[in-house]
């Protein structure tokens, strides 16, 4: 493969993932574009965008600049779809109306945060993104051939076997790019490309983009207060104040265009401070407003400089009549995503790819079972051959309780913590179309299965033996099998209040759940002794149900317990089930009580993901 190297110290390529194609540009327009959003219950609405017109070229870099709160990631939300709920207006795509799931195949969008896989090297992400991007047609050679050619032309060709988390800021940045090229997007979305990176590495970020746009594609980013050396590499800017367009036209022509407004740029300033400027309204709010009557608010394309595609590309492209997207109603068209791979490929993948997660993370594979291992033997020491004897019957009733809020306590917390942080590559990587959101569900269950069941091996062979429970094998496989339903139970409510909330916020609701369910458990207060209004609370618990398995497990049908004192009260065992309200042979109905909670858990979660990543709620 060729490649040859540019004024800008990138490799230009020759060969699979960039090619010449000029049939293939897509021209994005938008007219009467807005996009409203609540203010609260009974505080109304607020236009962010105020019909505004625009056009986006292929072969330009193009720059959307503002103030803070301007609209500027609005507008890169809307016209790439990645933001549905409260537009209205047209946008066409290669003059015809857009269709979101074309316009999605040949497009990306690329969030101002890096979410990148951090436990995987360059070249794992990479492989994993050909793998679900590319379609099956394609061999392990192209696909190894189109990755070694990207990261040659992005400069990442040194970092192949670096771990992502362990990569600079530029060089993430250039890897979110390079993993979207895989599939050869024709247009191409970024929020603030530039956002922590050091001058050197902006300057790096845009040449890059430049060159991509060049190859016939159409960028369009957005950027807050450019310098004036990485403005001049823009080809075009539009420029937006309150929602408003105040100017659209190529980077060389901002100067004149305000000098025509009798608004000129001061000598040795750059033309992109004193726009913002302009914008903020710091020179007067009748500045603003002559701005956008003389662009007519996006419509004037006088300034710009761009040939027209003389035919459409994307066939059927359409969206509902006049291309608008209610914001009254608030509903969204419905959508039925097409993935270049299989469900059975998207799975092979994502298992392959949670499996390297699983051998390298720290916190859910060895921490979880270093706690079941430290846990086990402190609660083993702390309650030894408690089990055997019946004296000490309430101690090891103690134990069991233990055991269980260590399961749900661990487990929840541990998915709280970390499933927010995953959910937003989530987001960002069934946007880009890489797999379903099924697909990735059933793998992250899958994928848990064998940690939970060592971990629950581990524990429970260590507690069972140290704490002198019944030597009987259906005994201690009930034990084992209880507790490895409690765990999957409490991943499951874990998955739920991380999904639904941010850290802090799933740390508070977290734990006041599992208090709600301890006061239903049976444990302190029998459940015969809680008052008729609040006997709901016992049959949504599932830690009463918990409690119930694994008591029963323990003491149902036992004979005569062991006693080293004068007088053993318990020394039958019905006797203390009586005592603490546990029905005698429970356990399969128990065990039943618990499925059902597991599965009615996992469903929720499914439906809250469906849901978050629907709304791309950012928390």
């Amino acid at each position: 493969m060729e490649f040859k190297e540019n004024t800008n110290g990138l490799s230009q390529p020759k060969g699979l993932f960039i090619k010449d194609r000029k049939q293939d540009q897509i021209e994005l327009k938008f007219s009467d574009l807005y996009y409203t959003v609540s203010l609260g219950i009974n505080k109304g609405y607020k236009d962010v965008l105020k019909n505004i017109s625009g056009k986006f070229a292929p072969s330009q870099l193009i720059a959307i600049m503002g103030p803070s709160g301007a609209g500027k990631s609005s507008l890169l939300d809307v016209i790439s779809g990645y933001n549905l709920t409260g537009v209205r207006g047209n946008i066409i795509v290669n003059n015809r109306e857009r269709l979101l799931n074309e316009f999605r195949r040949v497009s990306c969008y690329i969030q101002q945060d890096d979410r990148l896989q951090p436990l995987l090297t360059v070249n794992e992400n990479m492989q994993i993104a050909a793998n679900l991007k590319l379609t099956q047609d394609k061999s392990p050679k192209y696909k190894e051939a189109v990755i070694n050619e990207i990261l040659s032309t992005l400069g990442l060709e040194q970092c192949k076997a670096t771990r992502t988390s362990r990569l600079s800021g530029g060089q993430k940045k250039r890897l979110s790019i390079a993993l979207e090229l895989i599939n050869n997007p024709m247009i191409m979305f970024l929020d603030e490309p530039t956002t922590g990176l050091d001058s050197s590495s902006c300057s790096q970020c845009i040449k890059l983009l430049r060159l991509l746009a060049h190859q016939g594609r159409t960028i369009i980013c957005t950027i807050h207060q450019p310098s004036a050396t990485l403005f001049q590499m823009f080809d075009q800017v539009y420029v937006l104040a309150n929602g408003n367009c105040l100017y659209q036209g190529s980077t060389d022509n901002l100067v004149p265009y305000l000098s025509k407004l009798e608004l000129p740029c001061p000598k040795y300033h750059n033309p992109a401070d004193y726009v913002i400027e302009l914008a903020c309204g710091e020179h007067g709010e009748d500045k603003i407003d002559k701005m956008v009557k003389y662009i007519e608010n996006g419509r004037s394309l006088t300034w710009s400089k761009f040939n027209d595609l003389p035919e459409p590309v994307i066939e059927d492209i359409e969206i509902p009549k006049n291309g608008v997207y209610n914001s009254t109603t608030q509903k969204q068209p419905k959508q039925h995503i097409f993935h270049e791979t299989s469900s059975y490929n998207q799975l092979k993948c994502l298992l392959h790819r949670g499996a390297i997660k699983c051998v390298r993370d720290p916190d859910l594979t060895y921490l979880r079972l270093g706690v079941n291992l430290v846990i086990s033997l402190l609660l083993g020491t702390l309650f030894h051959n408690t089990g055997v004897d019946g004296s000490t019957i309430f101690d090891n009733y103690n134990l069991l309780f233990s055991i269980i809020m260590h399961h749900v306590g661990s487990t929840l917390m541990l998915n709280i913590i970390n499933f927010p942080s995953e959910i937003s590559i989530v987001t960002k990587e069934h946007f880009n179309r890489w797999y379903s959101l099924k697909v990735y569900y059933i793998a992250t269950n899958i994928l848990d299965i064998p940690i939970t069941t060592l971990g629950c091996l581990i524990f429970s062979v260590i507690i069972y033996t140290m704490t002198g429970q019944p030597m009987n094998w259906y005994r201690f496989s009930m034990f084992t099998f209880t507790c490895w339903l409690i765990v999957l139970t409490a991943q499951s409510l874990g998955f739920i209040v991380g999904v639904w909330f941010n850290v802090v916020n799933g740390n508070f609701v977290g734990p006041i759940i599992v208090v709600v369910l301890m006061m239903f458990s049976g444990f302190g207060v029998n459940v015969r002794d809680i008052p008729d209004y609040l006997k709901w609370g016992t049959y949504i618990s599932f830690l009463r149900y918990a409690l119930e398995a694994i008591v029963s497990t323990i003491y149902n049908g036992r004979d005569i317990l062991t006693c080293n004192t004068l007088y053993c009260h318990y020394k039958y065992s019905t006797k203390f089930l009586k005592e603490v309200a546990m029905p005698v042979d429970q356990f399969g109905k128990d065990i039943i009580a618990l499925l059902i909670n597991l599965v009615i858990f996992r469903l929720a979660a499914y439906y809250l993901l469906r849901l978050r990543i629907r709304t791309r709620v950012s928390l």
